[in-house]
C-alpha cells in the first residue's frame, strides 16, 4: 500500500473526508476508488459512494479477498445509514468471517457492530445484543468502541434499562473523545438527551404529567396498574397483558384507566370504542360482549366492574391504576419517532423497521405528508422520506421491540 493510500485513510479514520480526497481523488486504482467511496458516503453522497465501492470491489483480484470484504462493510454501512435495510445482511455476515479468518480483527468487529445496528432498528434486541456478545472492545480503535457503546445503550434504553444505558454511554462519550471525531461526539450526545427529555405522559386522577425515561422505568417497576398506550399494552411489575391486535379492548382499558377511581358511562365507551358512533341497542350489546372479554383478559390484574351507569376498573390490593401515554397525541406517533432521527428512509424500510405492512405505512405518511410533517424526496423506487426532529419528542418507547417484563 503506497503513501497516498495509507494518507487517505488515516484521514478517514479521523473524520476527514475533505483531507482523503485531496490525496485519491484523481485515482482510479481499487484501493483508492474504495477509500473515495468511503469519502462520499462521509460527505453525504450517497448514491456515488455507492456506485465507487461497486467498482472498487469488482476491481480487486482474486486474491485480494479481504479487500472485497472490505469494500463489502463499507456497502453495508452505507445501506445502513440510507436506512436501506433490505441490503442482504447475509452478504455482511460472509464479509466479517472473511476478515476475521485473515485476522483484520477490527473491520470485523465492525461488520458485527453493523449488523448489531441494523438488527437494533428493527426491534429485534436479543439477536442485536447476541451480534455483539464476542466483540472486545478494549481491540477496537476508539471511533468503533464509541460505536459499540452507542449500540448496547440503544439496547438498553429500548428495555427501559436506564442505568446500563448511562454507562454505556459514559463509554461511549469516552471513546468519542478519544477518536477526536466531532460528529461522533454530536451523535452520543444526541443520544444521552434522550434520557432526560420527556419519554411519555403518566395520566391519573384527570392530572397528566411528563416522565423522562427513568421516572416512567420506576413507574413499571412500582406496581401499579399501568395501561401502556406506547406499547398497547395493560401491566403491572410482574405480567403484561398485550393488546396491540386488540384495539377495541385497549380503547375501553384506556377509557376505564383514565377514569380510575371513577366509571365510564356505556355511551362514552362506545364513542371511544367503536370511533365515535352513537349507542344504539346494538352497540351496547357488542359494548356487552368487549367487556366481557377485556375481563377475560385482564383476568390475572384487574377487575372491570359494572356500574349503574357504565363501568369501571379496579385494581386488587388498592393498587394504583395510571394510563402511559406517549408526549404528544398523534395517530402517526411510530412514524415520527422513526422519521425524528434526520434520516431519509424509504417507505419499505419503515414498514420493515415498525412491523408494519407497506401500504399501512404509506397512508401514514400520506397523512403526515398532507399535513406538513413529513417530505417526500425523489420519485418512484428512489422516494425516500424525512421530517424534521421534534426537540423533546424521544423515539424509544414508539419503536419496535419487546414489553419490558413480558
Amino acid at each position: 500500500m503506497d503513501a497516498l493510500i495509507t494518507a487517505a485513510a488515516r484521514a478517514l479514520a479521523a473524520g476527514d473526508p475533505l483531507g482523503a480526497l485531496n490525496r485519491v481523488a484523481l485515482r482510479d486504482d481499487p484501493p483508492a476508488l474504495a477509500l473515495r467511496g468511503i469519502a462520499m458516503a462521509q460527505l453525504g453522497d450517497i448514491d456515488r459512494a455507492k456506485g465507487l465501492l461497486r467498482r472498487a470491489g469488482r476491481g480487486f483480484g482474486p486474491k485480494e479477498a479481504v479487500a472485497r470484504a472490505r469494500c463489502v462493510v463499507a456497502e453495508a454501512e452505507i445501506a445502513l445509514v440510507s436506512r436501506d435495510l433490505a441490503w442482504p445482511p447475509a452478504a455482511l455476515e460472509a464479509a466479517g468471517a472473511t476478515l476475521a479468518a485473515h485476522g483484520d480483527l477490527a473491520n470485523a468487529g465492525h461488520a458485527r457492530q453493523l449488523a448489531g445496528r441494523r438488527l437494533l432498528l428493527i426491534g429485534r434486541l436479543d439477536e442485536a445484543e447476541q451480534a455483539l456478545a464476542g466483540i472486545d472492545p478494549a481491540s477496537l480503535p476508539p471511533a468503533s468502541r464509541a460505536t459499540h457503546a452507542l449500540v448496547l445503550a440503544g439496547i438498553a434504553i429500548r428495555r427501559l434499562r436506564t442505568k446500563p444505558a448511562r454507562e454505556a454511554l459514559a463509554r461511549a462519550e469516552e471513546a468519542a473523545r478519544r477518536s477526536g471525531i466531532p460528529a461522533l461526539a454530536a451523535e452520543v450526545d444526541g443520544v444521552a438527551r434522550l434520557l432526560e427529555a420527556p419519554a411519555a405522559r403518566r395520566i391519573a386522577g384527570g392530572e397528566e404529567r411528563l416522565l423522562p425515561l427513568e421516572e416512567v422505568e420506576a413507574l413499571l417497576a412500582s406496581g401499579a396498574l399501568v395501561v401502556d398506550a406506547c406499547r398497547h399494552a395493560v401491566r403491572d411489575a410482574g405480567t403484561v397483558v398485550p393488546l396491540a391486535t386488540r384495539p377495541v379492548l385497549f380503547a375501553i382499558a384506556r377509557a376505564l384507566a383514565e377514569a380510575w377511581p371513577g366509571d365510564v358511562s356505556r355511551a362514552v365507551l362506545v364513542a371511544r370504542a367503536f370511533r365515535g358512533k352513537q349507542a344504539d341497542e346494538s352497540h351496547r350489546a357488542r359494548l356487552r360482549v368487549e367487556v366481557g372479554r377485556l375481563r377475560a383478559e385482564l383476568l390475572p390484574l384487574a377487575r372491570v366492574a359494572a356500574t349503574r351507569h357504565g363501568f369501571a376498573l379496579a385494581a386488587p390490593d388498592g393498587r394504583a391504576v395510571v394510563v402511559l401515554a406517549p408526549p404528544v397525541d398523534e395517530p402517526h406517533a411510530a412514524l415520527l419517532a422513526c422519521l425524528a432521527d434526520g434520516e431519509a428512509w424509504s417507505s419499505s424500510a419503515l414498514a420493515l423497521a415498525l412491523g408494519t405492512s407497506p401500504r399501512t405505512v404509506q397512508r401514514g405518511l400520506d397523512a403526515l405528508a398532507a399535513a406538513g410533517r413529513a417530505q417526500p424526496l425523489g420519485r418512484g423506487r428512489a422516494r425516500r422520506w424525512m421530517a424534521p426532529p421534534a426537540p423533546g419528542f424521544p423515539t424509544s418507547l414508539l419503536l419496535p421491540g419487546p414489553l419490558p417484563g413480558g
